[in-house]
This record gives C-alpha cells, sequence and structure tokens, in this order.
C-alpha cells in the first residue's frame, strides 16, 4: 500500500518523527479502528483519527444531533442539528480526510450485532455514555481478543485506560466489576460537564490509538489514568486482570 504525494505532504509531520516514520504512517493507512459513540468523547477521537490518516474509520451511534450536544460534540455543526450523528460525522472526516474510508453504523450495539459489527476491525474505542454498552463492548472485544481504549467524564474529571486481556492485562470488567447503583453516577444531562473535559479525554484516546498501532512509547495496558480538571492532576492507578473475572480469566496469554 503506497502514498500518494498528496499524502506524504498531508502526514509530513507524523513521518519526520523517528517513533513512527513512513512504516509507522503505512500501519496507520491500514488500520481498521472502530469507535462506539460519535458524542463527546467520540468526536474528537474521530477528528484526530481521520486526520492521523487511520485508513477504515468506522463509527457507531443511532443518534441525531441536538443543539445541547454542540457544547461539547465538536464533530458536529449547528446546520446539522436534527441529521444522524453517523452522517455528520461522515462529513466531517471527508472534510478532514478524504483518504480515510468511513463505515457508519446508524445502530444501537446489542447482543445480535456486536460480534458482526466488531469483526472488520482492529481496534476498539468505547466513547459511550452508559454502563450497559460499556460492558457489552467489552465482553466482545474480550471474545474476539481485539484491544479496547475506554474512557468516560462526567463534571470536570475522566478517566482512561487500555484493555486487553488477550495480552495480559485486565478487561473493563476486571476493573470495574460491578455497575453502579442508580443514581450513583448520573448522566452528563443531569449532572452536567465541562465543554473542554471530553476534548481532552478524547484526545487521549486517539493519541492511545495511533501509539497502539504504530508500537510509539508506552501505553495504558494496566494502568488507569485518571484527570481532574478542576485540580489540574493526573493521577495513575495500576490495574491487574481478575483471575476469577467472568469475562476474561483464563483468556491471558500462555
Amino acid at each position: 500500500m503506497s502514498f500518494e504525494p498528496v499524502e506524504l505532504e498531508r502526514y509530513a509531520r507524523h513521518i519526520v518523527l523517528h517513533e513512527v516514520g513512513g512504516p509507522g504512517q503505512q500501519r496507520l493507512k491500514s488500520a481498521k479502528v472502530l469507535v462506539v459513540g460519535a458524542g463527546g468523547l467520540g468526536s474528537p477521537a474521530i477528528l484526530y483519527l481521520a486526520a492521523a490518516g487511520v485508513g477504515t474509520l468506522g463509527v457507531v451511534d443511532d443518534d441525531t444531533v441536538s443543539l445541547s450536544n454542540l457544547q461539547r460534540q465538536v464533530i458536529h455543526t449547528t446546520d446539522r442539528i436534527g441529521r444522524s450523528k453517523i452522517e455528520s460525522a461522515g462529513d466531517s472526516v471527508e472534510n478532514i480526510n478524504p483518504h480515510v474510508d468511513f463505515v457508519g453504523h446508524d445502530v444501537r450495539l446489542d447482543q445480535e450485532n456486536i460480534d458482526g459489527i466488531l469483526l472488520d476491525y482492529d481496534l476498539v474505542l468505547d466513547g459511550c455514555d452508559n454502563f450497559s454498552t460499556r460492558y457489552l463492548v467489552n465482553e466482545a472485544c474480550a471474545r474476539a481478543e481485539k484491544p479496547l481504549i475506554s474512557a468516560a467524564m462526567g463534571r470536570w474529571e475522566g478517566q482512561i485506560s487500555l484493555f486487553d486481556p488477550s495480552s495480559g492485562s485486565p478487561c473493563y470488567r476486571c476493573v470495574f466489576p460491578r455497575r453502579p447503583e442508580d443514581g450513583m453516577v448520573p448522566a452528563c444531562a443531569e449532572a452536567g460537564v465541562i465543554g473542554a473535559l471530553p476534548g481532552v479525554l478524547g484526545s487521549m484516546m486517539a493519541l492511545e490509538a495511533i501509539k497502539e498501532i504504530t508500537g510509539a512509547g508506552t501505553g495504558l495496558r494496566g494502568v488507569l489514568l485518571m484527570y481532574d480538571s478542576l485540580g489540574a492532576e493526573f493521577r495513575r492507578m495500576r490495574t491487574s486482570p481478575d483471575p476469577k473475572c467472568p469475562v476474561c480469566a483464563g483468556s491471558g496469554p500462555e
């Protein structure tokens, strides 16, 4: 798979990086990445993955653009209110980088469709806004042995990690074995969220995906990175596989 001259110019700042170079950019072009959610976290992740030259970029979302989204969901615009988020995200990706193959999945993930959707992708980014979908995506990624970059946020705080039990690191269920009781973690519509916070976390998701694809640097396997934007503080917490995890126990490398 070769680059057109315009692509060499487009990705020049990547190619001159020792950790990426031509081979790394080639891996990005060959990569197939799925983003779950075209909302606050998905918006910057999708935009930066498209700009980075990920060859195939899939997005799952069954929602439509509303005015209240635009305070933080920067992939959408005022003139797209009422349109599907998949159509809106596809337009933005095309405007940023026509060399990216955008695949839209305008569906709600469930037990019936998730395995078939994940089949075509190498890496999954989960930026959804509810625990049911997070657990569903985690279980499907563990079954398919696909690395999962997952982030979550609310109010002024967020967190991100890479879950990949096939490589010996924990899955999401190892770290969060039980979903919180109703009302313990209110949704953004109820609790609020500062608009730039998903920009920080979503951009970090894209960066971790680029590192994972190119092999650059050290990723977040076995590390939960937490960000307090009010205090301008990052904290790292080591995580370990749960040998009794109902999702991934015994699925690590032999």
